[in-house]
């Protein structure tokens, strides 16, 4: 292996070296780096699973059919209920090194999947945050994404990447050596020059692992084909054995053919980009001031997001924190970034309500 000098490069026109190294391996430009993207690294959003909005750590002992949201922007999907159990840091077992928390999940029967049983842990990511990938073109540009996994299961687990209507797929798959330890993974994959890809605030790339999905959506590993492909076939499958375990932590999508180290955003700044599709703290506080003459009198009050999200969010009441002669109210005027409460009294009195809501939008 050769070694460099500590002051050892310089295009042939400069007069001075433009990169310095030094003996502990820090570099030094004359210039501005410029990476391959213009746009942040990672295109996954809390792909080292500390923000759980939803369950703030807790458990769900069992998860249903149909979509989950886990931690935040990360969904489960099964086609059949109570066959995982999940919580974020499951098992309390020790994070890879530079890391505090993991999605774990943990099988709770032995489950022989049928053909068309589907069993996946994924994330779908805003068309505007794919863009630049050319994705559906000519110029599509390859990608990589890497994740720390550690399982029970050992053998060729697998995933895949989705287009925006899942018409397309490319299932992939990753080797665990040994059992029960932390193994990184990085995975590149040419861009797909076909198919749909939503460049807007819609849903424009599926990324997800699977969990033990039956034959229909098995297909072979390594090339775009024109179905839906949620896992390679011939990989194991998690569901199909009673208390294995899946965890995964440190995802991260990059364009190029090289994973990086993960990309570290601040707290806020992570939880911000969480918010834009599930906001767990929106709070009302309506009504007070001069005793009402009437009942039935309608209130107002303009409510804003912290940030705005992707589109018009659905409301849910998560509880009412305190209320005082005051009719359950509704929502009106929805917008990305701000709405609109109204709340109606129920008797001639002094009339307030405070209540906590959820706000939600996800792809």
């Amino acid at each position: 292996m050769s070694t460099l000098a500590a002051t050892n490069l310089k295009h042939a026109s400069s007069a001075s070296n433009n990169i310095v190294l030094d003996s502990s391996g820090n570099a030094t430009f004359a210039g501005t780096p410029v990476p391959n993207s213009s746009f942040l690294r990672n295109r996954i959003i809390n792909g080292d699973m500390r923000i759980d909005q939803r369950n703030a750590g807790a458990a769900i002992a069992s998860l249903g059919s149909g979509s989950t949201y886990t931690v935040d922007r990360f969904y489960y999907y099964g086609s059949q209920s109570g066959k995982f159990s999940f919580q974020q840091n499951q098992g309390s077992v020790t994070p890879p090194a530079g890391f505090s928390n993991y999605a774990g999940f943990t099988s709770l029967s032995a489950f022989s999947a049928a053909a068309s049983d589907v069993f996946v842990l994924g994330q779908v990511i805003e068309g505007y945050n794919i863009s630049d990938l050319a994705w559906g073109t000519a110029n599509a540009k390859s990608v990589t994404v890497s994740f720390w996994v550690r399982s029970s299961i050992t053998g060729t687990h697998s995933g895949f990447f989705g287009n925006s209507n899942l018409t397309r797929s490319y299932p992939f798959t990753f080797t665990v050596s040994s059992a029960n330890t932390w193994t990184q993974i990085s995975v590149t994959i040419a861009g797909d020059t076909t198919g749909t890809y939503s460049t807007t605030n819609g849903a424009g790339i599926y990324v997800g692992f699977n969990l033990g999905c039956g034959s229909t959506f098995l297909g072979t590993a390594g090339s775009w084909q024109a179905a839906l492909y949620e896992g390679a076939t011939g990989s194991v499958s998690i569901v199909g054995t009673n208390g294995a375990t899946f965890y995964i932590t440190g995802v991260q999508l990059e364009v190029g053919t090289a994973a990086t180290p993960f990309e570290r955003r601040q707290y806020g700044q992570e939880l911000a980009l969480c918010q834009r599709y599930y906001n767990r703290d929106v709070l009302v506080a309506i009504g007070g001031g001069a005793t009402p003459t009437a009942t039935n009198r309608t209130f107002y009050c303009s409510v804003n997001w912290p940030v705005a999200m992707r589109a018009a969010p659905t409301m849910t009441l998560i509880s009412t924190l305190a209320s005082s002669n005051m009719n359950a109210g509704a929502w009106v005027n929805l917008t990305a970034s701000r709405g609109r409460f109204s709340a109606t009294n129920s008797v001639a009195n002094d009339c307030a309500l405070e209540a906590q809501y959820s706000a939600e939008i996800e792809l």
